[in-house]
């Protein structure tokens, strides 16, 4: 079997799971499971590598990302009437297991989620002497960006129903120290939870741009709810915090340093995290600690048990 079907198989495993627990009612798994593969098939909507997708076929897996989001949000609203049904969402089921044969129109008027472009981690290594150019020279003035969609608003996802003996974590991003605060345009985390294989366990979500900026800090002050109870995270895993940036001379988004906080790590109060170099190991094997000097991401955690 050839890669891409391989990714074509892995990809339909994954919409039939999502949507076995929909209909069983365990509807935070299913959120779970549609969130990772939106954001799979977004990444190869984005990618500008090669590809076995023609750009057709992109635009499709783009508007089936869309509708799996349409649905989570169905499941996450308070109100009776959903937007988009289960019964919706299981006529996708033929697009998306035979994408590379699939030829009529998209049965629901909806468009992809506009994306950024986001680098691949063997990318980002190039980039560290353009990041002391770009510090040293300045950036270079608002205007002269390329049209670019920021993530402004962040994807914040709310706090999860609690349920007996189990907790959930809220993690406040208060601030990260940088040497360049200042010259970072467009500063953003992206939070994501991994197992020991580097496998997203949570939708990933993005903070909103972080607008206050002091001497080597940029301050985020918001909250994170981790989208799965604690006693439910497998043995290894760990909770990442990516530090992206936008680099008008590139035209891209690029992750700067990223921390990690592990499971044993978890407890109530404020936490000081190291940040390590780029890119971002998700496997915890190669860690190079960015810089010497005293600069860290500063968390505070707060637990919720029913």
């Amino acid at each position: 079997m050839s890669d891409v079907n391989k990714t074509i198989q892995k990809w339909h495993a994954s919409f039939r799971k999502g949507t076995d627990f929909d209909s069983w009612g365990q509807l935070v798994e299913a959120i779970d499971e549609y969130q990772i593969l939106a954001r799979q098939l977004q990444k190869e909507v984005q990618s500008t590598n090669p590809s076995d997708f023609t750009e057709d076929q992109k635009k499709t897996l783009g508007k089936f990302a869309t509708c799996l989001e349409m649905r989570s949000s169905a499941l996450q609203c308070t109100q009776s009437q959903e937007e988009f049904k289960l019964e919706d969402l299981k006529k996708l089921e033929i697009i998306i297991k035979s994408i590379l044969t699939y030829n009529k129109d998209f049965p629901f008027d909806v468009q992809p989620v506009p994306l950024r472009r986001i680098l691949a981690p063997g990318e980002e290594e190039n980039l560290e002497v353009e990041e002391e150019e770009d510090a040293a020279t300045g950036a270079g003035s608002p205007e002269s960006f390329p049209n670019r969609v920021p993530v402004l608003q962040g994807t914040l996802l709310p706090r999860l129903p609690s349920e007996p003996r189990m907790s959930l974590l809220t993690i406040k991003i208060d601030k990260i120290g940088l040497k360049d605060a200042g010259q970072c345009i467009d500063p953003y985390m992206t939070v994501s939870v991994k197992d020991l294989s580097g496998i997203d366990l949570n939708p990933v979500q993005d903070t909103p741009v972080a607008t206050r900026k002091e001497d080597t800090y940029i301050h985020f002050s918001v909250d994170i709810e981790i989208q799965r109870h604690i006693e439910r995270l497998p043995k290894g895993a760990a909770i990442f915090f990516e530090f992206k940036h936008y680099k008008p001379k590139k035209g891209f988004t690029s992750t700067k340093c990223f921390a990690f906080m592990e499971m044993d790590e978890i407890k109530p109060g404020p936490i000081v995290i190291e940040l390590y170099k780029k890119p971002t190991d998700f496997k915890r094997k190669k860690l190079q600690l960015l810089t010497k000097k005293p600069l860290y991401l500063h968390l505070h955690q707060t637990l919720h048990k029913d």
